[in-house]
């Protein structure tokens, strides 16, 4: 008979020096997890995920947020003509007014790595844009819970 709260669990060792492991703990108890190895393991998808964010044909999921003056000139057409020119992979956007000159764009993203990071360099190079960035995440396809 499978035990449900075993079923495709992996025990391994790792040792790592003391303080490193005081860390480790102290880390755990702040952040709430129940044990050392919920810590590891997100650790280690969050890992995944950073290192699947340069393989070019993974799909990921991710959010680009940008700040800019609205009042620059062809700013807003410029960001627009980008996002309709990549509509298939932008799935959402959030638009703020922070200030009387200043807004913050954010955009939800999925598809191919090398697509989005492209598609974020060229809004985040963009003229007007004070600032940009993209946050990549992973689509949970590939990542067991």
């Amino acid at each position: 008979m499978k035990n449900n709260k075993t079923d495709g669990v992996v025990r391994f060792t790792v040792s790592v020096p003391r303080d490193l492991a005081k860390q480790l703990d102290q880390m755990t108890r702040q952040k709430g997890y129940d044990n050392r190895s919920l810590a590891v393991a997100d650790m280690i998808r969050a890992g995944l995920v950073e290192h699947r964010q340069n393989l070019g044909n993974q799909e990921i999921a991710g959010t680009i947020t940008l700040v800019y003056d609205h009042h620059k000139q062809h700013v807003q057409a410029t960001l627009t003509d980008i996002q309709h020119d990549h509509h298939e992979v932008i799935i959402s956007t959030l638009h703020v007014h922070l200030d009387h000159h200043n807004c913050l764009e954010v955009l939800a993203v999925r598809g191919k790595a090398g697509t989005i990071k492209k598609i974020a360099d060229e809004l985040i190079a963009a003229k007007g844009v004070k600032h940009g960035k993209l946050t990549v995440t992973s689509s949970g396809k590939d990542l067991p819970s």
